[in-house]
């Protein structure tokens, strides 16, 4: 029995090494790669990330929120950051001041999270993010994540062309992933994201001699304090920058709420303060590093329900790993040679799980024709701008394009008005009184 419970443990811990690497490796290098850095600073940012990301989910899991639950960079922020960064050019402004504009936006965002978690604002928040809110915010992020992905499955040759054999080999895998799930056995099942990953990059280095990947981890690193810019006071990006951090904080309650339903728990005051404490902590040193904002990943939900495996020992043994890979380069350089598109198909199956969570946190509400608003039109408006070209928004100022364009953001932001301007209960006995 201990043997076997070792080795569900050993490979728990590879399956959620692996699971955490594929949701970090990509950000540090884009956002480097937007902000034109150096090849030997994108790996000192990559390195530094992994091994923030793998100390930080540890202490979330011990001392913050308590869940097996990943912690990493905000894919809100990512978006946020890539989208000032490409707009370098439109605002009349270098990259290095824009970096400190965003450094100092992200500083102050990290204060006041630390100030409503020191001074008890948690009740502030959930009424703020309620329930309603934080439906629209699991749906939205489950098209999201989605989207990236299967966008993600596709590799797309130099000419802008499909490269057809490699993406049907993704939808294969896809299906090879999922069958894994749906039919395996309890073990086979279980490590369906493990075996997924590992099979699908043998199997692409079988068939189409995987290239080596140009990647910053084997390079030399050179330490840079806010390589992006050091903090300014360029007033529009702070702004930016600051609103995209408190909205960030979305991302906590939903997480917390969300580990709530799964493990039949119920976390109180001390378990939200502890995550907003080291969320804000690892993201301003982070920031030095010029990486993006941490927040709990909601996503690790699906995970979760993928794998059922929910001991904390094997998560905490894969945030070690990962925090030792990146202070190994070898390492490091290994699995950054992981093909793209495999990661992609096995995440998309992973985050299939996401919209149970997100169904599953109606708690079976019941609408009628009036009250359907509430959860239709942020959620059909965050798609629908998720599917439009950034391009089209170009007249706007340029300092609120990254809001209008984040279908993200305006659908949490219009769900929040929402909630906040109409009184719903009442539309609700209407109905019932015209039944």
């Amino acid at each position: 029995m201990n043997k076997r419970f070792g080795s569900v443990t050993i490979f728990s811990s590879v399956q959620w090494l692996f699971f955490i690497f594929a949701n970090t490796v990509m950000i540090p290098i884009s956002v480097g790669t937007v902000f034109q850095l150096p090849d030997e600073t994108i790996a000192m940012m990559l390195r530094a990330s992994l091994v923030f990301t793998g100390l930080a989910s540890i202490f979330q899991g011990w001392k913050g929120h308590r869940y097996p639950l990943m912690e990493g960079h905000s894919g809100l922020l990512w978006g946020v950051i890539l989208n000032l960064g490409l707009s370098a050019s439109s605002l009349g402004m270098s990259y290095t001041e824009i970096g400190g504009g965003i450094a100092t936006g992200v500083l102050l965002a990290s204060a006041v999270t630390l100030i409503l978690a020191a001074f008890n604002g948690i009740s502030l928040l959930k009424t703020i993010f309620n329930p309603m809110v934080m439906s629209v915010y699991l749906f939205l992020l489950t098209f999201q994540l989605i989207f990236i992905f299967f966008k993600g499955m596709m590799k797309v040759s130099e000419q802008g062309t499909m490269d057809v054999p490699v993406t049907l080999y993704s939808f294969a895998l896809v299906i090879f992933v999922s069958l894994l799930k749906l039919k395996g056995n309890g073990i086979v099942s279980n490590f369906s994201i493990l075996i997924g990953l590992l099979a699908g990059w043998i199997g692409y280095d079988l068939l189409f001699m995987s290239e080596v990947q140009q990647d910053a981890a084997a390079g030399d690193v050179s330490f840079t304090l806010f390589p992006l810019g050091p903090p300014n006071l360029e007033i529009g990006i702070i702004a930016v920058t600051f609103f995209a951090g408190l909205m960030n904080l979305s991302n906590t309650v939903a997480s917390i709420s969300s580990g709530d339903t799964l493990f039949k728990k119920e976390s109180g005051h001390r378990e939200y303060r502890g995550s907003i404490f080291f969320t804000a902590v690892f993201t301003v040193i982070g920031s030095g590093f010029g990486l993006v904002p941490y927040t709990p990943f909601t996503s690790s939900i699906g995970f979760l329900q993928s794998t059922r495996i929910f001991m904390k020992t094997p998560f905490f043994l894969g945030g070690a790993l990962l925090a030792v890979i990146g202070l190994i380069p070898p390492l490091g350089t290994w699995l950054a040679g992981m093909p793209v598109t495999v990661g992609n198909a096995v995440l998309f199956v992973a985050y299939l799980q996401l919209f149970g969570t997100a169904f599953n946190s109606l708690n079976g509400k019941v609408f009628n024709s009036n009250t359907i608003f509430r959860l239709a039109a942020p959620v059909l408006i965050g798609i629908s701008l998720m599917n439009t070209p950034a391009a089209l928004f170009a007249d706007l100022p340029v300092l609120i394009q990254p809001f209008i364009s984040n279908g993200l953001i305006m659908g949490v932001f219009i769900s929040i008005l929402m909630e906040k301007m109409v009184n719903w209960s009442v539309f609700e006995s209407f109905e019932l009184k015209n039944n």
